[in-house]
């Protein structure tokens, strides 16, 4: 209960309706979130799941050490495959699955979210604060887990060699790609998964039925593969990755319409939090 008492003990002489009162608001559930996303009693598996790919990466790096070495280009397309089929789509999905769902599902199964809907702050401003709290959490574990992952497939390279691949050759563009692509990861799962959280009583079904039709993406024809988060985010990649030979073959999104899309997508998805969440009622008995 006091970890909310910041909240409400905000300056309350200044308009609600005020946007440096709304900004102070976010800045006060920022605060609360972000330390209990990171220090919480949940936060053990996000840091076993940003810790797996890390892990298979130095020990993948340490058996081929050599090989490495001697033929980045192939190590390169390896790590690339290891990017979209771990990184991508099981540990950043699921991550953000786990982050964004319990920001307002786990305050109801702990019975404190009533904490904050007795507090004098709009339940917009509320949908906002969680969010960026949640895309914080996400994005640094998740951008420095993908650093780590570049960091160890340059490591047999060495220092003159990785910089010769990063400066002369197209290192630095692919890895501050793989970095973007995991940031809009973040942003447009962890809105998807924010608002199935607030929707579902029991949201793990739905993230389920979204992994599958996220995972069969591939096999979907070429309207249906736009209607998921993966297909923008395949278009990003820096090494094309085969999707194999029983995939129907679509035109990677550009750029410059993934970016915007998913931004745009995500404010539209946060609006529909926003309405969702000023007619939701508590009811603890019942979960």
């Amino acid at each position: 209960m006091s970890s909310r008492v910041e909240v409400v003990a905000m300056d309350k002489s200044v308009k609600k309706s005020s946007w440096p009162h709304r900004k102070r608001q976010i800045a006060a559930i920022l605060r609360l979130e972000v330390r209990k996303n990171f220090t919480g009693k949940r936060s053990v598996l996000m840091y076993l799941l940003a810790l797996l790919p890390v892990l298979i990466m130095a020990a993948l790096v340490s058996v081929h050490y050599d090989d490495i070495r001697t033929n980045f280009s192939e190590a390169s397309l390896i790590f690339a495959n290891l990017y979209e089929g771990m990184i991508l789509r099981t540990v950043i999905f699921f991550g953000c699955a786990w982050i964004f769902m319990n920001l307002f599902r786990g305050e109801v199964v702990d019975r404190s979210l009533h904490y904050y809907f007795l507090s004098p702050v709009r339940r917009e401003v509320l949908v906002a604060g969680k969010y960026i709290s949640g895309l914080i959490t996400s994005l640094i574990l998740f951008v420095t887990m993908t650093a780590l992952a570049v960091f160890f497939i340059y490591l047999p390279l060495g220092y003159s060699g990785a910089m010769n691949q990063l400066l002369n050759g197209p290192g630095m563009n692919q890895v501050l790609i793989y970095l973007g692509t995991t940031v809009l990861a973040c942003v447009g799962y962890g809105a998807v998964f924010l608002v199935i959280g607030l929707f579902f009583r029991n949201p793990v079904i739905p993230a389920i039925i979204l992994y599958g039709w996220e995972f069969i993406n591939f096999l979907l024809p070429p309207v249906l593969k736009k209607l998921s988060v993966i297909h923008y985010l395949h278009s990003l990649t820096p090494v094309p990755i085969p999707e194999g030979p029983f995939a129907i073959v679509t035109e990677p999104t550009s750029a410059w319409l993934t970016v915007p899309g998913l931004i745009l997508v995500t404010a539209i998805v946060l609006v529909l939090a926003s309405l969702r969440i000023r007619r939701m009622e508590i009811k603890y008995g019942s979960e």
